[in-house]
């Protein structure tokens, strides 16, 4: 009866609170894909399309972000628990094997006691005030085995939600590239000279110098934005990024470059941080794609790596603007690297890397100063 009473214990006590942070994360993460996947459709019908698809696209990343948040709290919890229980077997088998002999023994023979009446009434004393505590630790054992379970339905839950949102969001960024293919209203500002921007590409060795060279080139004029340096610190990032290596600060090969290298997902849709002017938009050494926006007067803002690059240089992109997407295999099956028991680690799947860097006149200048999200990193 004792070891039934544990065993209905641990298939019957309520969860703890303790999965509520994943679940909820996860609940309001797919109620944001959710809302993204309607603004596809509406974005199909509105007049400004690349707008429209622009914020359904962050919309999408914003929640599939959230998402892997939640499918990797999951994961890091239910491999907590299963640790706890692994470690405590010995003990938990233990316990079970006395209860086992307990129950198959007589009640009053356990009562029993060789001194006596007495002994008998300290014995039947003692297993009563031992009895809550097994009850307590029951459900305990309880509470873990079925917290578990849950977060494994949930993580198969997510798993689904994942896929739908990674397929709509490719679905919204496909448009997003049609619909800026289609754009002819965007203003300029000037045209580059072709053929001095191509001996600058010819004879420039290094993004430094081509983005010096790009500086001393006559005529150009960026847009109005005197307030560009009134932004300093409050500039948003060109997408949701985790910053990996500072300003000047060395990389494995002790090689120290003047700006930041960002780590995001595939495929993310980067976007003008501020008002600015294209000046150079294209390939350029081993940078990738390369896309040049020139903010405010003597100041160019440089962003390497690109796999899709949007507008043409003397082009005029508000802030928020679609500049291009980030490359990488976007998957559908990604969920699936969650069911494995070892989950990565935050910020391993962000596996694009976006080069930024920031100039004023020909001297670069640390960028972490301008970006809110990096200011006071």
């Amino acid at each position: 009866m004792i070891r039934a009473a544990l065993l209905a214990l641990l298939l019957g006590a309520p969860a703890t609170a303790q999965q509520a942070d994943p679940a909820d994360i996860a609940v309001e993460a797919a109620s944001l894909l959710t809302r993204a996947a309607a603004a596809l459709e509406e974005a199909e019908t509105r007049a400004d399309r690349v707008e429209a698809l622009t914020q359904t696209v962050r919309a999408y990343e914003t929640g599939l972000t959230a998402l892997r948040t939640g499918l990797r709290q999951a994961a890091i919890r239910e491999g907590v628990l299963r640790a706890m229980l692994e470690a405590r077997e010995s003990e938990v088998s233990r316990l079970l094997g006395v209860l086992s002999t307990m129950e198959r023994s007589p009640a009053p023979l356990l009562l029993l006691h060789p001194s006596g009446p007495a002994g008998t009434a300290r014995a039947a004393m003692t297993l009563g005030a031992v009895t809550p505590g097994l009850q307590a630790e029951a459900a305990a054992l309880r509470a873990q085995v079925e917290e578990i379970a849950l977060l494994r339905v949930l993580q198969e839950s997510a798993r689904d939600t994942l896929a739908e949102g990674l397929h709509g969001a490719q679905q919204a960024r496909l448009a997003l590239t049609r619909a800026i293919d289609e754009r002819t209203d965007l203003p300029r500002r000037y045209v580059e000279d072709p053929a001095r921007l191509r001996q600058l590409l010819e004879t420039s060795d290094t993004l430094a110098a081509f983005a010096s060279g790009l500086s001393r080139i006559e005529g150009q004029t960026a847009p109005e934005n005197a307030s560009f340096d009134a932004q300093k610190g409050s500039l948003p990032l060109p997408g949701p990024a985790t910053l990996i290596r500072r300003f000047e600060e060395p990389d494995a090969a002790g090689i120290a470059r003047p700006g930041l290298l960002l780590a995001l997902y595939p495929g993310t849709l980067l976007t003008a941080p501020a008002a600015a002017t294209i000046r150079y938009t294209g390939p350029l050494l081993d940078y990738g794609n390369v896309m040049i926006l020139e903010p405010a007067p003597d100041t160019l803002l440089v962003l390497a790596g690109l796999e899709t690059v949007y507008g043409e240089p003397g082009q005029i992109v508000t802030a928020g603007a679609p500049l291009g997407l980030m490359g990488g295999r976007v998957t559908e099956d990604e969920a699936g690297e969650f069911a494995e028991g070892q989950p990565p680690e935050a910020g391993a799947e962000r596996s694009e890397t976006l080069y930024m860097e920031l100039r004023q006149g020909e001297t670069p200048v640390d960028p972490t100063e301008w970006f809110a999200a990096t200011k006071d990193g």
